[in-house]
């Protein structure tokens, strides 16, 4: 109630004061340089870097995912097990398609273990991610029969610290969901490594990037509900900073937010998302120096509830093609 209070205040206070087609070709939306250890992917892209590096991996592929429904997929992880790589899957049970591949794969003779929701709190396993040998994918975009019509993004990284960090939190929902939880400190200030639930990491980094702004936000956001987040953007807003947001245009849950974000003079657009597609991103950028993107919708059970994996980064090159194509995606929502 005083969250929702505080909204509500800030919201008064600063009242007084064609369609785009998907990228199929496996290109990255950007391409860093010798010195550099990240790549963005968006979209339909992000099912090549995926297919390319389990189809190069010799050692290890680990993937954890919510909604799984991708045959060629299945064959690649299948492919790597017979060439003697450490193949497994963390899946979540409660996505039928995904229940279903794990099946197939399990029968198969592929390690596969289901996470341990909490149904109490109506929780999911909403993690989306590939670590391949020394190279990792983090991505809000899911495995699902259908989810290469949606625009979303993946950061590839082969920094060593970054990869053993998710590899260690690939492990820690392995053991969880083999009976054995060994749940992971939490991650130090700053580590560009976030998950939720154990923790709260994203919230807490979302809530200083958006604190911290001081000439710029620009997000797209499949489900933007979250009340202490949509006080924040309305308080950056007010203090000079413009902010900038796009919506999935079918999310109905995203109204309220919407109009309270209006009402405080943030800029809110919808995305021109063709039948059959969705705004699917979880990604924001923040005074074009640190881009926020991964699993974790800015809700309320995305921000506490649900397991989550998101990923922060510098990277100049990301954050230029992230910035470049939110203009584009900006200017057709217009």
């Amino acid at each position: 109630m005083k969250r929702l209070v505080l909204l509500l205040a800030l919201v008064l206070a600063a009242c007084s004061a064609a369609p785009l087609r998907v990228q199929a070709a496996p290109a990255p939306l950007s391409a860093s340089g010798p010195s550099e250890s990240v790549r963005l992917w968006q979209d339909a892209a992000i099912f090549g870097a995926a297919e390319d590096l389990i189809g190069s991996a010799s050692g290890r592929v680990l993937v954890e995912m919510y909604e799984f429904g991708r045959r060629d997929l299945e064959d690649a992880l299948l492919s790597a097990r017979r060439r003697g790589a450490d193949v497994r899957l963390v899946y979540d049970p409660s996505v039928a398609q995904t229940a279903r591949a794990a099946a197939r794969l399990a029968g198969l003779g592929l390690p596969v273990r289901a996470y341990p929701l909490d149904d109490r709190r109506h929780q999911i396993d909403h993690v989306k991610l590939l670590i391949a040998d020394g190279h990792a994918l983090v991505a809000g975009m899911n495995w699902g029969a259908t989810s290469a019509r949606n625009h979303d993004y993946g950061l590839e990284t082969w920094a060593p610290l970054e990869v053993g960090r998710l590899d260690a939190i690939f492990e820690q929902d392995w053991s969880l969901a083999g009976g054995m939880p060994k749940p992971l400190a939490a991650a130090p200030p700053g580590d560009p490594i976030l998950q939720t639930a154990p923790g709260a990491e994203v919230l807490s980094a979302l809530l200083d990037l958006i604190a911290s702004a001081r000439s710029e936000i620009r997000a797209e956001i499949f489900v933007l509900t979250d009340h202490e987040v949509l006080a924040a953007l309305a308080a950056a807003h007010r203090r000079g900073v413009r902010v900038r947001v796009l919506l999935d245009p079918r999310q109905d849950v995203n109204q309220p937010g919407r109009k309270l974000l209006a009402a405080a003079g943030v800029e809110v657009r919808s995305y021109p998302a063709p039948p059959g597609a969705k705004l699917h991103a979880k990604t924001g950028l923040f005074d074009v120096r640190r881009l926020l993107l991964g699993s974790a919708n800015w809700s309320l059970s995305g921000l506490t509830v649900n397991h989550e994996l998101d990923v922060e980064t510098t990277d100049p090159d990301a954050i230029r093609a992230y910035a470049s194509r939110f203009e584009s995606d900006w200017a057709r929502a217009a």
